[in-house]
């Protein structure tokens, strides 16, 4: 019952073009992708050309970026890894985290672009999110789904461990629904006017050579 419920509603977001329709979909399309070779040494191509549909490009390469991530955060956590190796596997993981994040303000700068001329009603609110890191949840849990879905039909896992794994996939895909809609429902009322966009930027320090104190006393 739960699953034609939550069926029901995707259709209904894809019957009236929400964007969280459009994410979600380039969001399953960049996994799939990505599992036809499944390997983080492989050459990542954009499908989507930035002058002809700017967000789908950066949704594509947000989803991407993640996607290569968990795979990094799989295999740094074998136990068995050669020290060496585990080290320029967590500066590649620093490096993707700094990768995300600077993706996820280029789409926020989309939306801050998009919606600059909207008249902002006097009595607007400010979300405590930006659309964009609302997008970056939405990828994420993209891979929760995937990687939830293939703990369902393992062969060689227990009856009881796919029956529990089936309960999460449920509750993850009844999060996705509800996280499509408030997304969809937050660029309207910024549409709207009732809501406004301010940006913060992430700030990180650890990746700066003069902010972090480590960095700067090799310099």
């Amino acid at each position: 019952m739960a699953k034609l419920i939550i069926q029901s509603i995707f259709a209904a977001l894809k019957k009236f073009n929400m964007f969280s329709e459009k994410a979600n979909t380039i969001f399953q399309d960049v996994i799939k992708t990505y599992k036809v070779l499944n390997t983080v040494d492989q050459s990542f191509t954009n499908k989507y050309d930035k002058d002809e549909d700017l967000i789908a490009h950066l949704l594509y390469r947000k989803c991407w970026i993640d996607t290569v991530q968990w795979a990094y955060e799989d295999i740094i956590r074998d136990p068995n890894i050669d020290p060496p190796a585990a080290l320029k596997l967590k500066r590649m993981i620093d490096a993707s985290n700094q990768d995300r994040t600077d993706t996820v303000e280029f789409i926020d700068s989309y939306f801050l672009d998009k919606y600059k001329d909207v008249d902002v009603k006097s009595d607007a609110k400010i979300n405590s999110e930006s659309p964009a890191w609302a997008i970056d949840r939405l990828s994420i849990l993209a891979l929760k789904i995937y990687h939830m879905h293939l703990e369902t039909v393992r062969e060689d896992a227990s009856d009881a461990h796919k029956a529990a794994c089936q309960k999460k996939l449920d509750v993850l895909l009844e999060q996705r629904v509800d996280l499509s809609t408030a997304i969809d429902d937050l660029l309207k009322d910024i549409a709207n006017g009732d809501k406004y966009m301010k940006v913060y930027k992430q700030m990180k320090m650890y990746n700066d050579d003069e902010l972090n104190p480590v960095l700067r006393g090799q310099k």
